[in-house]
């Protein structure tokens, strides 16, 4: 199923769906973040996606992690929530979203890293990398709030 993120842009359809959802900012021991080329959309993004009923927020982002890389996390901290409803995302399927999103910041416990059916590709990047993938403005947005290393989580 193909994905369309829109931001800020009149053209965008009209959301049908709010989705509750968990991210996380993974690092390795060498400062590394991991990161998933989306296979509906092409872009580089954090690993996360949509709360389920039996899920916490937290246990969100551990189980999209492990879904989507393979790797077990533990959640350490919080990043931020973004909530902007100028960001719309529209599925081939009919659906368009407005999406609640909570950010963690988490490390690796175990796994092994892996390419699920959600991505074509999965890597720890470096932060200097970072400014030569193609990602949504979004997703940009959550790793520089990570990155400036705030004394307190984003909220928006």
């Amino acid at each position: 199923m193909a994905r369309t993120e829109f931001y800020d842009d009149p053209a965008a359809p009209e959301p049908n769906s709010l989705v509750v959802a968990a991210s996380a900012v993974v690092c390795d021991d060498k400062g590394r973040i991991l990161l998933q080329r989306r296979a509906d959309s092409g872009l580089w993004a954090l690993p996360g996606g949509g709360m389920e009923m039996t899920d916490s927020l937290p246990g969100c982002a551990v189980r999209e992690v492990k879904e989507e890389t393979g790797l077990d996390i533990e959640i350490t901290g919080l990043v931020g929530t973004y909530t902007d409803p100028r960001h719309v995302i529209a599925y081939s399927d009919g659906e368009v979203r407005r999406q609640f999103n909570v950010c963690f910041l988490a490390h690796v416990i175990g796994g092994d890293l892996a390419v699920s059916d959600e991505s074509t590709e999965v890597r720890f990047v470096a932060p200097a990398e970072l400014d030569s993938l193609d990602m949504h403005h979004t997703q940009r947005l959550r790793l520089t709030h990570y990155l400036e290393g705030r004394s307190a989580p984003y909220l928006g």
